[in-house]
């Protein structure tokens, strides 16, 4: 049986309500389509993806999001200049930035992730009005994109709910 789904023409995300995730440079077309398939999981309606963002229809993108593909606006910013032109909150994860349990509920907010062995770029971290990082107990070096991305976003989704 094969099932079929007409996903919506990718619109640039603007007056968005609730968190829109910035990605900076995911490569790998694994952690592009499991965090596609993780905002959809928290309700995230909204995605832009930098330029140096792995190729959204590249087979193992489509497969990792799991038909998330057609619940979530995921566009594409070849000129890079949305971020600099959106106000509020802007939220960058971060290696060093205060820890995720002081980050304060937000009614909207961009969530920006970064490439996943060079974090953001120090242009785009610049526009952040905040940063946040996941407090490390072990001795990883660092996250998966993708993990970290489910992390914080179950962070903002129990501050939701309180």
């Amino acid at each position: 049986m094969l099932a079929v789904a007409k996903q919506n023409e990718a619109a640039e995300p603007q007056n968005f309500n609730g968190i829109c995730l910035y990605l900076d440079g995911i490569q790998d077309p694994g952690n592009l389509g499991t965090i596609i398939r993780t905002a959809d999981w928290f309700g995230v309606k909204n995605i832009v993806c930098s330029a140096g963002c792995a190729d959204l229809y590249a087979p193992k993108v489509v497969q990792a999001t799991m038909g998330s593909l057609i619940r979530v606006n995921v566009w594409y910013d070849k000129e890079e200049t949305w971020i600099g032109r959106q106000t509020g909150s802007i939220i960058a994860a971060s290696i060093i930035g205060k820890t995720l349990c002081s980050l304060k509920k937000e009614d909207s907010c961009i969530l920006m992730i970064g490439n996943e062995s060079k974090g953001l770029r120090s242009e785009v971290i610049a526009m952040a009005t905040d940063t946040v990082s996941i407090p490390k107990l072990g001795n990883a070096e660092s996250l998966n994109a993708a993990v970290a991305t489910g992390i914080i976003l179950a962070h903002l989704a129990a501050n939701e709910t309180e």
